[in-house]
């Protein structure tokens, strides 16, 4: 369900509501502030089950995996709702569906005009944080793997038996051995890479043949 149908509803809801200038401004500006600002993201005219599509796919992009992150993402995910309203408010003000003077209208639409600057900023200073952190947490995930895999390989070289959470690490063993053959399969690529796009040709044979060893 659109927002569309919900503007109208809101439009319908007035429609017995305040006739005189005054009045219509008051409720003109009202709408405004609470389409805006209100607490909640989901307006009594809006379908909750269409913020909750519009919610899921902000989880499903950006995958948080912290307390944090999820509350960036819901962040992000609150004020672009919001900010899908603002070219509908500007319609019904250039219509002139709520029958305020021209100079009334345009101040709302400057109004309108802050709060969307406003969202926008709130927005990309979210996304800007989230991928911040996401990125350290990754970085910081491929580095412990990365050891991980290493100490795995050592005792495996060692023939003796070796418990991940003995040393401080929360992956599973399955997940750091795939992690240890992911590098291994990297490391022969860069090999094999080097020999075909950087080795010179007349010296690629023996390469090849000490690269199968």
């Amino acid at each position: 369900m659109s927002a569309i149908p919900a503007i109208n509803r809101l439009n319908s809801q007035h429609s017995t509501g305040p006739r005189s200038p005054e009045g219509k401004l008051r409720s003109s500006r009202n709408a405004l502030r609470h389409g805006l600002t209100a607490a909640s993201p989901v307006l009594p005219t809006e379908d909750p089950a269409a913020f909750e599509t519009h919610r899921r796919a902000f989880l499903d992009e950006y995958q948080p995996a912290t307390p944090t992150e999820t509350q960036l993402v819901e962040e992000l995910s609150d004020t672009s709702w919001r900010l899908r309203r603002i070219p509908l408010f500007e319609a019904r003000l250039i219509s002139g569906t709520d029958g305020l003077p021209i100079v009334e209208a345009h101040h709302l639409l400057a109004s309108l005009n802050s709060q969307s600057t406003r969202l926008s900023r709130q927005f990309q200073k979210a996304l800007v944080t989230l991928r911040d952190i996401q990125s350290d947490r990754q970085h910081l995930e491929r580095r412990q793997l990365k050891e991980a895999a290493a100490l795995l390989e050592l005792h495996k070289h060692k023939q003796i038996p070796w418990d991940p959470a003995a040393d401080g690490f929360v992956f599973s063993k399955q997940k750091i051995e795939h992690h240890a053959g992911l590098l291994m399969r990297q490391n022969e690529a860069r090999h094999i890479a080097y020999v075909r796009f950087e080795c010179p040709p007349r010296l690629q044979p023996m390469a090849l043949a000490a690269t199968a060893q």
